[in-house]
């Protein structure tokens, strides 16, 4: 297998990787037109990723995450971006690379903030390293990103991710405000998740907009793409938390109810069924006795209540939306492929 032959397998296997079994066939053919369109720019991407050898225990820290992988979704929303106007060059690398940075950066400090000690299916970063090296490699990796979108240069990408890293803070301050409070609402969900993912999504494809020289109409079609993608991203990473395959995922099951955070079915079962509210409080509280037992009828009173349903639904409706958005662009290869990680988004198991 020759170099081109690899790069496409190693992206296709990425994309393989966020796809369910759903509409299998149909959908894999269209992965690997996908992967055929933007394997150059990934293999690109991941030469450019490669963090400078260092003495610093920050050096490695990062370089132990970003070494792990991951979906590269984000990078991936530039290129494709881009390539709906003039094309994916060099100052649309250095965004793709940037976007991956502060996305990695944000994992690194979550995972302080979370005490998480598995990611990607391996030790974190402040499980082998310790909480400063996790919360200084976030920052050092921040940093990076922001001097290559300077360097960059593309016009209102650099103000704009400022204003994007603020929500972002701003949503998990609030998220973290609300741990462990039950009454927590669909409102406040939509606000945590808008600005804590749905907001670098609507980055990447702004910048990759930019980058690709498309006109405002353009450019605010490919950001309502990224608000809706990153919405439906974040309400099956909430489905798959509570059903999903640990094998794929990387993470214990229900590892967002035990560090107290309230997701979207959890919501909509507390809303619907009021037998949800002691096993929510007993998981929480970390009460001890049979927490497996408290699992398996939480998961029957989310089934009950049609809360893991209706979640997949708003992904659903999210992703739609994001496809509709669309529609105002010139239709080629690049947007044929926005569909598909719309599609394999919702589709995704990990």
């Amino acid at each position: 297998m020759d170099g081109t032959e690899t790069g496409r397998a190693e992206v296709l296997r990425r994309l393989e990787a966020i796809c369910g079994d759903r509409d299998l066939a149909s959908l894999g053919r269209r992965l690997e037109d996908l992967a055929g369109l933007v394997h150059a720019d990934m293999a690109s991407l991941e030469r450019d990723l490669a963090v400078p050898s260092g003495p610093r225990a920050i050096h490695a820290g990062a370089s132990h995450l970003l070494a792990l992988g991951g979906k590269r979704l984000r990078p991936m929303c530039v290129a494709l971006a881009s390539r709906v106007g003039t094309g994916f060059d060099a100052r649309g690398r250095a965004l793709a690379v940037a976007v991956e940075l502060v996305h990695n950066a944000t994992l690194l400090h979550d995972d302080v903030v979370d005490l998480g000690d598995t990611r990607r299916g391996a030790p974190t970063t402040r499980a082998v390293w310790g909480n400063a090296v996790s919360i200084f490699a976030g920052d050092w990796l921040l940093v990076d990103a922001l001097r290559r979108v300077r360097a960059a240069n593309v016009p209102g990408t650099l103000e704009r991710l400022l204003d994007v890293i603020d929500e972002m803070i701003q949503a998990e301050s609030l998220q973290l405000e609300r741990r462990g409070r039950l009454e927590t609402g669909r409102e406040t969900w939509e606000r945590v998740v808008e600005g804590k993912t749905a907001a670098l999504f609507r980055w990447a494809m702004f910048a990759g907009a930019r980058a690709g020289g498309l006109d405002e109409r353009g450019v605010s079609a490919l950001e309502e793409y990224g608000l809706h993608l990153g919405v439906a991203f974040q309400a099956i990473d909430d489905l798959l938390d509570l059903s999903g395959d640990q094998r794929a995922t990387g993470k214990a099951l229900f590892t967002d109810l035990r560090e107290g955070k309230m997701t979207y079915p959890l919501i909509l079962a507390m809303e619907r069924d009021r037998a949800a509210e002691p096993l929510l409080r007993a998981v929480i509280a970390d009460e001890g006795g049979d927490e497996q037992a408290r699992f398996d009828e939480m998961v029957v009173v989310l089934e009950r209540t049609g809360a893991l349903h209706d979640c997949r639904a708003l992904a659903e409706t999210h992703a739609q939306r994001a496809v509709d958005a669309l529609a105002v662009l010139p239709q080629g290869k690049a947007t044929e492929a926005l569909v598909t990680v719309a599609e394999a988004t919702v589709a995704r198991r990990a």
